[in-house]
């Protein structure tokens, strides 16, 4: 597969009106591609109680949002295992994701590090437990390194080096971010650039850009982050993402977080978006 777009087989969701069995075909080809079975686990899962919920999986999930051209396979399984992990709630879809971002392109070291990412935004334990998905999955499959090799120890004082990746990532609105704390918490203003710019964010594992994509999708999903969703799609398009990636990240979120999520997460996007103005 080409893992900088893996929707080359896949039809595109059309625009105009289309029959069930049309968007149920789409998802399930798109569903075969992630999961790489033939015959996807969830739609027989689903069959004894709930067939009709299987059906919509496919079809709205994958043949609706998911086959949507705004993101590359690749990025919107970055998306999915970041907010799934972050939401912490989600075991066996988070371990099925894993998987799917592994047959979609993802390095098993993107995969490590995106589930590190996840510290930042969701805490400790959403990480380690992701960690622990991944593991169960690399272990199943032979062609993945079980433990993929961790980067070199980061060169330099950590907080200046968070300092440089804060103004590289989210320039004067980061600023406003740590300033707002010196009166009341100075020391989490420093553990901010310390450790979530200085030693996650500086890491060499995940691109910025991947980075962006994750935090928008975990700050959407995990629903209570406004003033920091508004800062990473500030953050995002900063780092070369655009408008309609910022809008895709978001709307994907409905199938993993539910609609209240993508709704307050498009309207933190419009907020930015207006703030940036209509030239950008």
């Amino acid at each position: 597969m080409n893992s900088a777009d893996n929707t080359a087989d896949i039809p595109a969701a059309a625009s105009g009106a289309e029959t069930t069995d049309e968007r149920f075909e789409r998802g399930l080809a798109l569903l075969r591609t992630i999961g790489g079975q033939e015959h996807p686990a969830v739609l027989d899962s689903l069959a004894d109680i709930a067939p009709a919920l299987g059906h919509m999986t496919v079809a709205f999930g994958y043949g609706d949002v998911m086959s949507r051209p705004g993101l590359t396979l690749r990025q919107r399984e970055i998306a999915t295992v970041a907010a799934l992990a972050a939401m912490g709630n989600a075991a066996p879809q988070l371990r099925f994701h894993i998987d799917g971002a592994l047959n979609v392109g993802v390095s098993a070291a993107e995969v490590v590090e995106i589930l590190i990412h996840t510290a930042v935004y969701a805490g400790f334990p959403a990480a380690l437990n992701g960690i622990g998905a991944a593991r169960e999955v690399f272990q199943s499959r032979p062609d993945v390194a079980a433990t993929p090799v961790d980067s070199e120890p980061l060169p330099g004082d950590r907080y200046e080096r968070g300092l440089a990746k804060l103004a590289e990532v989210d320039g004067h609105a980061g600023d406003q971010v740590v300033a707002s704390l010196r009166d009341i918490a100075p020391d989490l203003a420093r553990y901010i650039i310390e450790f979530a710019f200085g030693d996650i964010y500086a890491r060499p594992a995940l691109d910025l850009k991947c980075r962006e994509i994750a935090s928008v999708a975990m700050c959407t999903a995990l629903g209570t982050a406004a003033p920091q969703l508004r800062v990473h799609i500030h953050g995002l398009l900063n780092v070369g993402g655009t408008r309609e990636e910022v809008i895709e990240v978001i709307t994907q979120m409905a199938g993993y977080a539910g609609f209240p999520a993508a709704l307050n997460g498009i309207a933190a996007a419009r907020e930015v978006f207006e703030e940036r103005g209509a030239g950008e």
